[in-house]
């Protein structure tokens, strides 16, 4: 292993009966980054991060933490620990208790317990509610205990499986923050489940997109976002529009097209109808189908947009330029 490499999968592959949920993934992650996995429902981000936990057994391959092969360890012998989407705290514990769980589990005395466990409530800003239980504490500080608790382990990985999303919009964006803030000022890797696009794009120092159980591109957020590797990865990670050419498919960013009244004076890449406009704030996004019936999407401000209004129905032409066309692998 690379001396900067913390974790790393080698072939790993799960299968269920005979369906395989991860196809021989073979990954390296770096130590202290943000890691995201990001895919679909059903395309193997959550079995990996599972075996990654020790939660499933690996059918084939192998996982490696620093230089010990832990595939075969039991979930608590790792140096890894997983915050779960559901936050599994136990109802009958106050908050203080339920971080201390895992101490209490290896015979840690209740007062070191108990101490440790405060830390990591004020590492989370939680330190005020210790005793109150999970019933009483909003879905946002019960995620803070969640990830107090499977911090209090010092593990070299978190594991994080789909973080936000019980949350609704607004603490969503603020525990986006609070996550990156935690990696960061702990100084660890974090390996972070989810489908969605945005999340990925605003926490990850690295994305790796997954499809039916593939690993289908790695790398920084810009550059998953800015050159696809596939029709796959264009079309989920969104903002694109996949072209289908005779030299082969490429995507074209839906800021990067220009959009004038089709007034039969300007030379047009592509003409189409508007068939709809979706005002989203900042951004206006208008729906366009072509003359041979490609759908395309094209993004303005919302100044642009005011400045050059579109209408349902209305023709018009669709201009870019070649710079902005990214071939995509077939």
């Amino acid at each position: 292993m690379d001396r900067s490499t913390v974790l790393e999968l080698v072939s790993v592959t799960k299968a269920y009966g005979d369906t395989i949920a991860v196809r021989s993934v073979s990954h390296k992650f770096e130590n202290a980054v943000y890691a995201c996995l990001l895919g679909p429902s059903g395309c193997g981000k959550s079995s990996t991060l599972r075996m990654i936990a020790g939660h499933e057994i690996v059918t084939s391959g192998d996982i490696i933490l620093g230089s010990l092969n832990i595939t075969d360890l039991a979930p608590a012998a790792r140096g890894t620990a997983m915050m779960f989407q559901n936050y599994a705290l136990f109802p009958h514990l106050s908050a203080t208790d339920n971080v201390a769980f895992s101490l209490k589990m290896r015979g840690i005395d209740r007062a070191k317990r108990r101490a440790k466990a405060m830390q990591m409530l004020e590492l989370v800003d939680m330190s005020a509610y210790g005793e109150r239980f999970p019933a009483q504490l909003s879905g946002g500080q019960q995620q803070r205990v969640a990830l107090a608790r499977a911090l209090i382990t010092e593990p070299s990985v978190l594991l994080l499986d789909e973080p936000l999303s019980a949350l609704d919009p607004f603490l969503r964006l603020r525990m986006r923050v609070e996550l990156k803030r935690l990696q960061r000022e702990l100084d660890i890797s974090f390996i972070h489940v989810t489908h969605s696009q945005d999340e990925a794009m605003a926490l990850a120092d690295e994305i790796i997109v997954m499809n039916d159980g593939l690993v289908e591109q790695t790398g920084l957020p810009r550059e998953v976002f800015n050159q696809p590797a596939s029709e796959f990865v264009a079309r989920f990670i969104g903002g694109h529009n996949v072209l289908l050419t005779p030299a082969g498919p490429v995507a074209i960013r839906s800021d990067r097209i220009r959009l004038t009244p089709d007034d039969g004076r300007v030379a047009a890449q592509m003409s189409g109808t508007i068939h709809d406009v979706s005002f989203l704030g900042s951004v206006v996004s208008l729906a366009i189908r072509s003359a041979d019936a490609h759908e395309l999407t094209v993004s303005v401000s919302d100044a642009e947009f005011a400045e050059q209004p579109f209408d349902l129905g209305q023709s018009v032409v669709l201009q870019w330029s070649e710079n902005d066309v990214h071939r995509l692998a077939t």
